[in-house]
């Protein structure tokens, strides 16, 4: 038996402006840190084997402030691209509700939600999932198939791909996922088969 928690960064300053962020490397908000140190004391039970990560600063942080409200500062965490947030093109930088005036509600709902639909220059949902998935069934699952308690800190949308895949989500049901900032989500893994998950 092992425990899988996906924890997406606490909210960043950028979310809390309301802007598409991406792969802009922008830090967590004051809320978002205080996000990050809930987090910290509703995992203080667990005893994790290793951390993953993004390369962005807001999930290194989370990450960091989590680890050491929990007492576990010198654990392995390996930082990987193919954690991060899916990249949003054009959009990156921009208010999220003046885009949707200019564009319309329902483009700007494609763009956020759906699974193949690529805002201009960036990737879909399917894009990051093709990034995200491999790294899992390569370099993640084999820890979680040995037992171990893993915790993963990423991003709405390379969560929300790793979520579809464990859960077996069609692309309809994706796109009414939503992973809120800063609630871990604890999967419990029988011989690395998905057995369970709460939002803790």
């Amino acid at each position: 038996m092992s425990n899988l928690v996906l924890l997406r960064h606490g909210e960043s300053q950028w979310n809390l402006e309301n802007r598409f962020t991406g792969w802009v490397d922008v830090p967590l908000s004051p809320k978002g840190e205080e996000e990050a140190r809930s987090a910290g004391e509703k995992l203080k039970p667990y005893k994790f084997m290793r951390g993953f990560t993004s390369v962005l600063k807001r999930a290194n942080d989370t990450l960091a402030i989590v680890l050491e409200i929990i007492g576990q500062t010198n654990l392995p965490v390996e930082r990987t691209e193919a954690l991060n947030e899916r990249h949003y093109g054009d959009l990156q930088g921009l208010n999220k509700a003046e885009t949707a005036k200019k564009f319309g509600d329902a483009q700007v709902k494609l763009w956020r939600r759906s699974y193949d639909v690529k805002p201009p220059n960036g990737e879909s949902l399917k894009d990051t999932a093709e990034r995200v998935i491999p790294y899992w069934q390569k370099s993640i699952l084999p820890h979680v198939e040995k037992g171990e308690d893993i915790v993963i800190s990423a991003h709405g949308n390379s969560l929300r791909a790793l979520v579809m895949h464990i859960d077996n989500l069609s692309t309809e049901e994706v796109l009414e996922l939503n992973i809120p900032t800063g609630a871990p989500l604890l999967y419990s893994f029988d011989k690395g088969t998905s057995r369970s998950h709460t939002y803790l």
